[in-house]
């Protein structure tokens, strides 16, 4: 295992790991007066690990994604694909679920009444982070080709 192999594209892609994954525990989500979620009223706060009983473990499990892709790279194994190839769709499937549930379908009774915390924001940074750093080792190793015709 050589931690020198592991290059500036990993390295982000782990600090964005580290944002995702501390991002599901501080506060996402500012209830209002009148509002509730998960049947819990408001006025009050809740943590990406509160509000999302199930996407909770899908996006702690997205966290852990660019450390498999340094953990991959110290220590040489080979891939029939692009190293940090899985970790940016991975990280493209954690934005997508980070997006919808902040933008498009909050979680509450009114989404008017449902504002967004910082933690929603650390979340969605760390997964920027994560494809970004993923797309960097992407661009490092070369596609091999296959000749036309064949499978």
């Amino acid at each position: 295992m050589d931690l020198g192999r592991v290059k500036r594209g990993e390295w982000i892609a782990l600090v964005g790991g580290i944002l995702l994954a501390g991002g599901l525990f501080l506060k996402w989500y500012g209830v209002h007066e009148n509002g509730t979620v998960n049947g819990i009223d408001g006025p009050t706060t809740f943590t990406g690990w509160d509000a999302h009983p199930t996407l909770r473990w899908l996006l702690l499990a997205a966290a852990v994604a660019p450390l498999i892709l340094a953990w991959i790279i110290a220590r040489n194994h080979t891939l029939s694909w692009p190293r940090g190839q899985l970790t940016s769709v991975i990280a493209i499937a954690a934005f997508g679920f980070i997006g919808y549930e902040g933008v498009v379908d909050r979680p509450g009774d009114s989404n008017s009444l449902v504002s967004l915390k910082l933690g929603w924001f650390v979340a969605l940074v760390g997964v920027l982070a994560m494809l970004f750093g993923s797309v960097m080792r992407q661009q490092e190793t070369e596609i091999r080709r296959k000749p036309p015709g064949t499978i």
